[in-house]
């Protein structure tokens, strides 16, 4: 009985324990696409801005998402499965889903100006999902 009781406790709480890191994960992939979107907003080349905004939508989208590129850099491997399809709370999720967009626009722009410009709004969409 004594045993059955410890067991039981112990599997309790492994099931409390996938949460509590999932919520770390959370954080981390959107802490990672921020930190790939300034880097975009920086970038004095269209080349840089549109290789750090596919960074950034890697990290959002996860390797199933729409958009996701498994040749460049996905900055968010084994955080999660993206932060948008790990993202519990809608609001925190439509944001996201903007901000990935935003980086979409910025990685199919054919000029500077509107690449840095969704660069600066993708930084700025993931920085309110904070």
């Amino acid at each position: 009985m004594k045993r059955s009781l410890v067991f039981g406790a112990l599997a309790a709480a492994a099931a409390l324990l996938p949460s509590a890191v999932f919520a770390a994960d959370i954080d981390a992939q959107i802490a990672a696409a921020g930190t790939h979107a300034g880097l975009a907003a920086g970038s004095d080349n269209i080349d840089d801005v549109q290789t750090h905004l596919q960074h950034v939508l890697n990290c959002l989208v996860g390797p199933k998402g729409e958009g996701f590129a498994a040749a460049e850099m996905n900055p968010c491997t084994n955080l999660g499965n993206g932060a948008i399809p790990d993202a519990i709370d809608q609001e925190r999720k439509i944001q996201l889903k903007q901000a990935a967009e935003s980086a979409k626009a910025g990685i199919a722009a054919d000029n500077m100006d509107t690449a840095a410009k969704q660069a600066g709004e993708t930084a700025a969409l993931i920085n309110g999902a904070n």
